[in-house]
This record gives C-alpha cells, structure tokens and sequence, in this order.
C-alpha cells in the first residue's frame, strides 16, 4: 500500500508505517499549532475548500445543468444578497431602537433622581442597571455562545481568508450577537456595536447560503442551492460588507471596508453583488429612520442611526491649517499603535483568566461593569459647572431625553460638560463632540478627562464576555482627542472645534485600524460633507504610516492572538531564500486510482487530514503518475454508499445513479459524516474502490525548487487548502509532499530552520515591524 498525506502525527501504531519517501528533513511532524482561541474556548481549526474540486462527477453533474438551472442558479445569488440586506438591515434598525431606548430610560431615571438631589439612589439605579445587563449580556454569552464573545471582525476576517473556526457562524451565535450586544452596549461598558453587526450580517449570510440550521430544524430546501465554500465565502463577504453599511448607515464604506479589510479575494461580480446588498440596507434603514422622526420609536431619534448626520454647512480652511492637521494624524498614528500594544496585553490578561473556567468569565465582566460604574458617576463631580449658553439650540439644562446639557449636580440654569458627555450614549456623544458651534461648550479638564476615560476604559472593556465592537469607542476616543487638540488651538486656526473632533477620529481610527480609503469614505458618510475629503485623506495616510511603523492593526493582533492562521498579503523576506521543498514535512500516503476499502479505512482512522494524493502505478499507467487530490469528506461518501467492487475494476455507469450532487456538497457550519460512523463488514473490507471518478484531475501544483514567497502567492490568492509539491525530477515518486496553510506559518517554518534568521534581522524586525512591508515587494 502506497503511503497517504501530510504532516500532523499519525494516532496509530507507528511500527505499522511504510519507510517514509523522503528524506529525514521531510519526515519531520508538522507541530505548528492547528487549534484557536475561539471565545474563549480552545477549538480546532480546518481549513476551507475555496478551491473547486473538479473531478469527473461534478463536471458530469453541471453537463446534466440546463439553461433554467444556471439561470437559478444566477438568480439566487441575487436573492439571497437581497435577504442579506434586508435582514441584516432590519437587525440593525431594532439593535439601535433596543440600545436607545434601554439605556435611554436609565439615563433618564438617573437623571431624574439627580434633579430631586437623591444622589445616592440615583448611584443605586445606575450602578444596579450597568451590572444587571453585563451579567446576563455575559450569561448568555459563556453559557450559549461563547464564539460570539468579541467584536466577531477578527473571526470573519480569518474566514474570509480561507480559515474554518467551529461556531462562529450558528445560530446559537447569531442569537447571542443580537441580544448580548444590546445589553452590553446599553450597560454603560465603553464597547460599540459596529463589530457585532459585521459579525451578525456574516451570520445570515452564512445561515441563509447553507439554507438554515439542520440542527434546530430551521431549513429551507429552496434556499440549499449552494453547495461549496466558495459561493457561501462570497455571501459571507456581502454579509459583511452590510454590517459596515447598517452600523453607520455608510453603504458605500461598507462595501469599500469589505474589499480593504476583509475579504483576502476579490471579483468584479462581487463588488457589484455587495454593492447591491448595501443599497438594499441603506434604503430600509432610510424608512425605518423617517418612521422613527415621526415620534414612534420612543427616545430613538436623537442618537443611532442618524447621531453623525451634523454637518450639511460649508467649511473654509486654508493652507496654514495643513501643518496642524499633519501634526494631529502623527500623534494619532502614535496614540493608534499605543492603544493596539496595551490591547493586545490586556487581552493576553484576560485569556488567562477566562481560561480559569466559566464562573472567572463572569466575574471579570461584573469587575469591570462595577470599576466603570463607579468611574463614570464618580468623574462628573470633578467638573464645574457651566452657565447655559444664551443662544443654545437646544433647552438648557437637558431634562427627561438626551442632549448636550446635561444638569447633574448642577444649580438651575447650569450645566455639567462633563456629565453631557458620559450620561449619554456613546452614539449621543460622539454627536456633541462632533457638533459645530459649540466651541465654548466643553472645559479643557472635562475633554482631557474624557478623553483619557475613554482610552483607557475601551481597552479593559473590550476583552469581557460579551459581544463587544472596537470602531465607536475609537471614534468617541478620537473625537475627544481631537476636539482636545482644537481647543489647544483656539482661534489661531479657522477650523472649528467639531471639525477637529472628525478629523481626531479619523486619525486614532487610522493609527488602530490601519485601513485608508474605506475608512476615509466612511467618514465622508457619517458627516455628510464632501469638503472634508482633502483632510481626512492626509490625516488618514499619516496616521496610518506613523502607526505602522510599530505594530499590525488592531484585528491582526486579535487574530494572532486567538491563534488563526491567517495569511498575509506578503511573504516574509526570509520565504525568498527557501524552496517549498525545504518545508514539505512527511511522514507521506498515497491512494492507488483502485484501492482497499481496508487500506482507505486505516488511513482515515489514523490521519485527521482531509485531502490525499491518488496514484496510478503499473498496470494502469507505465509508471507511477500523478492522477489528482481527493477529499475525505468524499472518500466517507463512497464508503457510506458502500460503492465497491470485488475485483479491481472501473466504476460503471450504476455507480454514478448511487449519488446526487447533495451527497458531495459541503455541509458547512454542520458536520458531516465521521469514519467512525460507517460500519463495515469483514467482507465489504477486502473490496475495492475506483477513486478516480471522484478524484480532482486539476490540482494545483508546484515544482519542488519553486521559491516558498511564491508558493504563499498562489496558495492564498487562488484560495487553495492543498497545494501538492511534485519532483523536479522524472523517475522519483510522483508527489513530493502537500503544502497546506500550516506549513506557511513563521511558526512552523522557523521551527525547521531555526537558524534561518539571524539575530540581528529579529532585533530589526522587533524594533521596526514595517520592515516586514517594506521588503514585501521584492
């Protein structure tokens, strides 16, 4: 029996082994790790078949397709990226009519308790509300879901990227996206609901190109059209994309933030189908919002969907503000990088202790509702209070609803700056800082106050259980800093001070988040002013370059952090100096194109991979040859369907009637059929198996002496899982070895060249992370 596949340790008796093919380098056990922090849960990681599997019953199944079908076929792409963005649309809508309202009413009852000078109860309420939503938004969330944990960009992006995480796109998980994100957020914790939308909209996406969940009977039979990852890869991609759109009501930056951060491939038709997914969400969430303006939806109106649509007026500014506009995104490229590092150490802290068990997630969420409960009633005290403003546009003080004066422990006719800002939604205060005439509204202590509150509390906020968004405490953070800044300014400049809290905001988005032009039109949505445009584009480039001269954006960390095995866009200087042969690990199998049932058995049971070499050898073919790549859900199928023969001969005709399309589609979030299920008898072990019908004729393939940066090239824009390596010389075994994600991974490669970089190369890289992009291009 020729020797099966890849890398990973083999479970059976290693006396039972052939000799490996290959050298002793080549038969060393891949080691990288195959599992990730998933929640909180350690999980194992597969990856994704983007790659079309070619074999002869596919091509067989689409000849048998005629015009109608393809035109189905065509037609529910369509569809269903008209579900996607009406669902996630709808969603969306109701997340921000929950969250007002919900914390709307406890800002109000606190409020009202504070006008009747009972301070202690007022405290009471608000303290006893925050911690009552953290704990059930943490319940639910370590209990039911606890893949939901998170802001969810990190996971879809790895997804995107071809890396298959159990759990996070169930329904279990979409359910507990939904309502966590609400309580979270409407708990006064410093998190945001940008992230959990992107994350939600994935969800549907994923539920609805799978046609629903087989495992709470929610299926519909119309909607199981697509059967392989990759068609479902391009929903969850427009799923996404509506997220962005539905979250700030910006459905061109949701498409573009799609394309920039998300997805790692990329196709005209699919820009045209997520274009048309979030015009679909901009449309119902511009109905939805005329309804709310009509005095239905509570103490929603003010704040959510609409809180950034402020500025419709021109502005004027000048060359000479260029220079301080310069100044504002390089310390927002070193104050974005800085927020990244103490995150990335915090949620290291907070793996630790959410390791512990269940009982220690719930705890450190009650820890820090209780810590922000005490530090956002307690601040405000600090602050003096401000004489109303004669000419406010608004009552003054604010009473019974959200606006930018609020009274507090203030005298009649006097205002708290400070408490405008933090008795308020995150959305609510985000308006007031970025509101225009308003320059004599906050004190120089308040803003610094909140400002440093803000960076610091989104950073011990965002790693609790609970689903929990990164984009609007950035923006809040980066808001303040900036209208900081404007205020240092004063009137040596013509830009007023909410101008400089949009351009503070997109600075710290862009030293975080490390994304441009997505961000930048984003942005250009949110304010609803074209004039703009020239400021936030160089405040973003600078901010970005100055930041990336430190670390990797926020999601790349998260990522590397829980572990996925995420391929970069370039290859590291030292894959130029390696052949992809220096790194394919052993010990190898093969399948013969006419095998054992027994020899198949054994090789399932003893290896967890899931795709292997066929061979042909004498006296099929004159010598060994290379006949394709066969999967191990597909090898399960023709053992269940029992599909042999007692000779080694070719499948006939009446083999093919045994299966459907269905029986070979991808399961997707549901697992299919296990080995050890299928139960053989002694008899039925002794047949035999003709693989080649099923087997794909058309795999990728490289040459032994290609360079490993080029092989990481093809492997991740092509989208591949197995990439077989094949001799540079004729008359050794057809197949080298597989390459697959794993044997990218820095982990694994310098694991087997230890001494590849050197010492010096380390200290520079440490130093200056953008090294790495620096030499990508050569």
């Amino acid at each position: 029996m020729p020797l099966a596949l890849r890398k990973d340790t083999v479970n059976g008796d290693p006396e039972s082994l052939h000799q490996p093919l290959l050298s002793s380098q080549r038969s060393l056990v891949n080691s990288t790790s195959q599992v990730a922090i998933v929640g909180s849960n350690v999980s194992p990681i597969e990856s994704l078949d983007y790659e079309i599997i070619e074999n002869e019953f596919f091509k067989q199944d689409w000849r048998s397709r005629g015009a109608s079908q393809i035109f189905q076929y065509i037609f529910m792409k369509w569809l269903l990226c008209f579900l996607i963005g009406l669902i996630v649309s709808l969603i969306a809508f109701c997340n921000n009519l929950a969250v007002e309202n919900l914390a709307g009413i406890k800002f109000v009852i606190t409020s009202n308790m504070m006008l009747e000078r009972r301070f202690l109860l007022a405290f009471a309420v608000f303290f006893a509300s925050n911690l009552g939503l953290t704990i059930f938004s943490a319940v639910i969330t370590a209990l039911i879901a606890p893949a939901a944990t998170g802001s969810g960009i990190p996971e879809v992006k790895a997804y995107l990227n071809g890396v298959d995480a159990p759990g996070i796109f169930t329904v279990r998980t979409l359910f507990v996206k939904i309502i966590g994100s609400i309580t979270a957020v409407s708990s006064s914790l410093l998190i945001g609901k940008a992230g959990p939308l992107v994350h939600t909209g994935a969800c549907v996406a994923s539920l609805l190109g799978q046609g629903g969940s087989k495992r709470y009977g929610l299926t519909w039979k119309w909607l199981r059209f697509f059967k392989n990852d990759r068609d479902r890869r391009d929903l969850v991609m427009c799923g996404s994309a509506a997220g962005i759109a539905a979250a700030f009501r910006a459905p061109v930056g949701g498409v573009l933030f799609a394309l920039e951060e998300m997805t790692s491939w990329w196709r005209s038709a699919l820009l045209w189908r997520a274009f048309f997914t979030t015009a679909i969400v901009a449309i119902v969430l511009r109905a939805m919002i005329d309804v709310c303006l009509s005095g239905k939806c509570g103490l929603f109106g003010k704040g959510g969907l609409i809180m950034f649509d402020v500025y419709s007026a021109s502005i004027s500014y000048h060359l000479a503000e260029v220079p301080l506009v310069f100044i504002l995104g390089v310390i927002g490229g070193i104050l974005g990088s800085l927020y990244n590092f103490m995150l990335s150490k915090v949620l290291r802290v907070y793996n630790f202790i959410n390791e512990k068990g269940t009982i220690c997630k719930i705890v450190l969420a009650c820890v820090i509702s209780i810590f922000t409960s005490f530090l956002l009633f307690g601040l405000p005290w600090f602050a003096s209070c401000q004489p109303c403003p004669l000419d406010a546009a608004e009552p003054c003080p604010t009473i019974g609803r959200s606006g930018n004066f609020k009274k507090f422990q203030c005298p009649p006719d006097h205002y708290n700056d400070l408490a405008s800002l933090i008795f308020n939604t995150n959305d609510d205060a985000i308006r007031n800082l970025f509101s225009r005439d308003t320059n004599e509204e906050f004190q120089y202590s308040s803003m610094f106050i909140f400002f440093i509150t803000c960076f610091f509390l989104s950073i011990f906020s965002y790693g609790v259980v609970a689903p929990a968004g990164l984009f609007v405490p950035v923006i809040v953070t980066g808001a303040s800093y900036g209208r900081f800044v404007g205020m240092l300014v004063g009137k040596r400049t013509n830009l007023h001070h909410g101008l400089y809290a949009v351009l503070g905001a997109a600075s710290f988005l862009g030293g975080s988040m490390r994304t441009t032009v997505s961000l930048c039109v984003i942005m250009l949505e949110l304010t609803n002013n074209l004039l703009l445009l020239p400021l936030i584009m160089m405040v973003l480039l600078v901010s970005k370059t100055v930041a990336d001269a430190f670390n990797a954006n926020i999601y790349d960390l998260i990522m590397k952090a829980k572990g996925f095995p995420y391929l970069e866009t370039h290859a590291e200087p030292y894959m130029r100096q390696l052949t992809v042969g220096d790194v394919v690990t052993g010990p190898l199998q093969m399948f013969n194109g006419i095998e054992k049932v027994r020899n198949i058995v054994f090789i399932l049971k003893t290896t967890r991979h899931n795709g292997f070499p066929v061979i042909d050898e004498p006296p099929l073919s004159e010598a060994p040859v290379l006949s394709g790549l066969i999967l191990r859900d597909h090898l399960v199928t023709l053992l269940k369907n029992k599909v042999f023969s007692s000779t080694p001969r070719a499948i006939g005709d009446d083999g093919f009637k045994k299966f459907t399309s269905d029986d070979f589609a991808k399961k997707g979030s549901n697992k299919g059929e296990k080995i050890e299920d299928i139960q053989l008898t002694e008899e039925e072990m002794e047949m035999f198996i003709d693989l080649h019908p099923f087997t794909n004729t058309s795999p990728y393939t490289v040459v032994e002496t290609m360079s490993l940066g080029k092989a990481l090239t093809l492997f991740r824009e092509v989208g591949l899982r197995h990439l077989l390596v094949i001799p540079k010389i004729t008359g050794r075994s057809p197949v080298v070895g597989i390459l697959t994600r794993h044997d990218f991974m820095p982990e694994h490669i310098l694991g087997v060249h230890p001494l590849l970089v050197s010492s010096r190369w380390k200290r520079l890289r440490f130093r200056f992370p953008c090294l790495g992009n620096l030499f990508s291009g050569f």
